[in-house]
C-alpha cells in the first residue's frame, strides 16, 4: 500500500512538471534591462511591437509574446521597483481598458543610415 502511495504521488508530481511554465530561455541569455530614467518615449507601432527610445537616441524594440488589444490606440503605464524594466519580467497596463500585457524580449534596433545627397 504504501508502494502505491508513492507511485500516485510521483504520478502527480510528474504531472504538475508537465503543467509547468514553458521552458526558461537558454544559460547564455542574459535578460536586457532598460533603466526608466533614460527612457525618453515609448511608440506603439502595432498590438505586439512597442519601441523605446532612449535618451541618447537608441532604440530598443520589445516584441510582446502575444498581442495587447488596445495598446495602439490607448498607450500603457507600467510599475517598477527598482527604477529598470527587463525583458519578459515585466507586465504593462493598457490605459483605457486596464488589460495587462507581459513584455517579451528587447532587442536593439540599428538606426536607418540616410540616403546621401542627390539620391
Amino acid at each position: 500500500m504504501k508502494a502505491l502511495f508513492i507511485a500516485a504521488a510521483l504520478a502527480g508530481i510528474g504531472a504538475g512538471v508537465a503543467r509547468a511554465d514553458p521552458p526558461a530561455p537558454p544559460p547564455d541569455h542574459h535578460p536586457v534591462c532598460l533603466w526608466t530614467y533614460m527612457i525618453d518615449h515609448t511608440h506603439t507601432v502595432d498590438p505586439k511591437t512597442v519601441l523605446f527610445t532612449m535618451k541618447n537616441g537608441d532604440v530598443w524594440k520589445n516584441t510582446l509574446p502575444q498581442a495587447c488589444n488596445g495598446l495602439t490606440f490607448n498607450g500603457f503605464e507600467y510599475v517598477t521597483r527598482d527604477g529598470s524594466i527587463c525583458d519578459n519580467m515585466q507586465s504593462i497596463m493598457v490605459l483605457r481598458t486596464h488589460e495587462v500585457c507581459m513584455l517579451g524580449a528587447f532587442t536593439r534596433e540599428i538606426p536607418a543610415q540616410p540616403k546621401p545627397k542627390g539620391q
